[in-house]
């Protein structure tokens, strides 16, 4: 009778009991819910795809994370503890897909409870197509001027092939890839120095370190200067003797670093007629002589020869006949 009783009395207005329950249960979950704090970090955004393919499209590099849960556990997880991905691996063909992004937990984030982990965006759209790997020459990238009246002659990059692999319609259609900036103001020696390869497209990989080493060859500029309107000197004339040149003045192309020809002052001798040869009066054609630095080459000068009329100083100091 009293087991009667206690039934009748369970049953008795149960829908009311029931919810009663339920309401109860969700005031529970809705004040722990509202002791929970947020935490919010951005984690890098990876792909899993099948080995024979890439990404072929850009997609967010970076997700934005919300941990919710209990505060003194939420704050010790470390952000690299939380991976983000998209799973396309059960895809065998070049297309656009879209997928979701999916949360892996591991070392400080694992047991925690309770834990509730979002991302922001929930799925991330991508295309895929065929690796293709290829060696693809380095060109260095300059910055800056050597110091005045150098040049660089030539230069060298190893290694000057280096390996990347990306999407077969990026990769197929790239030529170079160059270096970071490679500093040259004020140089005036040869130097070497390691340097980055910049990837300026983040579908592509490159193999290695991505680092080269650049070596280059300093040497001073060369110029070529006219000299124009030089005394023409004499030597060499015996005693006695007096030279009449057709010319007087000439000139030369010298060669030579730049430095040193822009700071060259020509010496009054450098052109010059090698008389020692002429024995007595006429007329004789003698070649110029061009007496330049060893530090200089001559290009051409002019004239190549000068008539010069000898005559004795006797018959210029001769007194006239009478008339």
């Amino acid at each position: 009778m009293k087991s009667r009783k206690f039934i009748d009395a369970i049953i008795d207005k149960w829908p009311a009991k029931v919810l009663s329950v339920v309401i109860a249960m969700l005031l529970f979950m809705f004040n722990r819910m509202s002791a929970l704090e947020e935490r919010f970090f951005s984690v890098p955004l990876s792909v899993a795809i099948d080995g024979d393919f890439v990404p072929a499209s850009s997609y967010p590099r970076m997700v934005r994370v919300t941990l919710r849960g209990e505060a003194n556990s939420i704050y010790p997880i470390l952000e690299d503890d939380i991976e983000a991905y998209i799973d396309l691996t059960r895809y065998k063909t070049e297309g656009v897909y879209k997928a979701p992004v999916l949360i892996r937990k591991k070392g400080t984030a694992l047991g925690v409870d309770p834990l509730e982990a979002q991302v922001d965006p929930l799925e991330v759209a991508v295309a895929i197509e065929k690796r293709l790997t290829k060696f693809v020459p380095v060109t260095p990238t300059f910055r800056g001027y050597l110091e005045s009246g150098y040049e660089l002659s030539s230069y060298t990059v190893s290694p000057p092939q280096i390996e990347v692999s990306g999407p077969a319609g990026l990769v197929e259609n790239l030529k170079d890839l160059t270096t970071d900036f490679i500093e040259l103001s004020g140089k005036k020696e040869n130097f070497s120095v390691s340097v980055k390869v910049i990837n300026r497209d983040g579908l592509l990989s490159i193999r290695g370190n991505g680092m080269v080493e650049f070596g280059g060859t300093i040497q001073q500029s060369i110029m070529i200067r006219t000299l124009e309107r030089l005394p023409i000197v004499l030597s060499g004339l015996k005693d006695g003797l007096i030279a009449r040149p057709k010319a007087n003045f000439g000139s030369v192309r010298l060669q030579g670093s730049q430095n040193d020809l822009e700071a060259y002052v020509p010496e009054a001798s450098l052109l010059s007629l090698d008389c020692s040869s002429v024995d007595g009066e006429g007329l004789y054609i003698l070649p110029l002589i061009v007496s330049s630095p060893p530090n200089f080459t001559v290009v051409r000068f002019d004239p190549i020869e000068i008539e010069v009329e000898i005559d004795s100083a006797d018959d210029q100091f001769a007194p006239e006949a009478p008339r």
